[in-house]
């Protein structure tokens, strides 16, 4: 019985988890440079959340043409320089790992 009911959490966590990483998807890739309908373009938290997520919205991207890893409907140099700071953040880290085991 208690098999079953760690079976049962293993099970649910992962769903949980496969659910929170599609929502932090980037948003639907329009290939123009225009302010959605709301008259909303993305800034610099909107670019800076991409390049965090650019691992997942890459792995999603690949399956569906809706999600792209880089919001085109964006502010310019704002959204440019979060994305490069989100993407410093998320990729700094395989850096770090890649320079140890080279010592």
């Amino acid at each position: 019985m208690e098999c079953t009911v760690k079976k049962h959490l293993k099970i649910a966590t992962a769903l949980a988890l496969v659910v929170l990483v599609a929502s932090c998807a980037a948003g639907i890739n329009l290939a123009e440079h225009h302010p959605d309908q709301g008259g909303n373009v993305a800034g610099f938290f909107s670019g800076f959340w991409h390049g965090l997520i650019v691992w997942f919205a890459f792995v999603f991207s690949l399956f569906t043409n809706s999600v792209s890893i880089y919001d085109a409907n964006n502010n310019g140099g704002w959204y440019d320089l979060g994305y490069l700071l989100g993407l410093m953040c998320s990729l700094g880290s395989g850096m770090t790992v890649a320079v140890r085991a080279s010592r």
